[in-house]
């Protein structure tokens, strides 16, 4: 089954470039193409892709505006975008804005390709290791206060503890043996995590975690 995507950068060579990658690729296929984050929007709402690789900063409607409109129009669009430096306040932003995760512009084609089929398949990109980073790095960018969260409510005492050990940026492997499970079983608790508080992916239960004050920015590293 081909894999669609759409392409939203600002420079057209740009645009030529990683579709040439693309459509290289016999499983992807690029569906449109958009110069700007208001142009994305629509081309999304019309063509409705599998991915969407969205550069981040663009005239007008920026791509991570562009990423929360996307996204608030359809909660299982998976937005994949670009930017300059890994640790870049436009990625947390859109991190936050529901991306899916985010590549350097000097990504290699074949980490480009393997990204896109990752994203389409329900997966993040972004390890929760880099986005703590992100988030310990742009904090004060995060809501004052720790704000509420009712679906918290559902999750049950081990739930929040895996919760807490993934905002922390522990791996599957890691938490089985910090709580002496197999690793099926902490997968089982992260599909039920995300399940119920309606996230798509690890990379957002960090950031729930973050702004809901369950994990502090300077906290010890595990």
């Amino acid at each position: 089954m081909s894999i669609t995507v759409l392409l939203a950068d600002d420079q057209p060579l740009l645009r030529r470039g990683f579709g040439m990658i693309i459509e290289a690729e016999p499983d992807l296929t690029v569906i449109a193409e958009a110069g700007d984050g208001a142009a994305a929007v629509a081309a999304a709402s019309k063509h409705a892709p599998d991915v969407v690789l969205m550069d981040i900063r663009m005239p007008g409607t920026d791509g991570i505006e562009a990423t929360r409109r996307i996204v608030a129009a359809d909660p299982d669009a998976r937005v994949l975008v670009l930017t300059t430096f890994d640790l870049d306040e436009y990625a947390f932003g859109a991190l936050r804005a529901g991306a899916s995760g985010f590549l350097t512009k000097d990504v290699r084609p074949a980490e480009l390709v393997s990204a896109i089929r990752t994203v389409a398949a329900g997966d993040a990109i972004v390890s929760a290791r880099v986005t703590r980073r992100l988030l310990q790095e742009y904090a004060h960018l995060l809501p004052a206060g720790t704000s509420r969260f009712p679906e918290l409510d559902e999750l049950t005492d081990r739930e929040r503890e895996v919760l807490s050990a993934v905002a922390r940026g522990l791996s599957n492997g890691e938490i089985a043996e910090a709580f002496c499970v197999s690793e099926t079983t902490v997968k089982s608790h992260v599909g039920r995590i995300l399940a119920k508080l309606s996230l798509r992916d690890r990379v957002q239960i960090v950031v729930l975690a973050y702004e809901a004050g369950l994990v502090r920015p300077g906290s010890a590293e595990p």
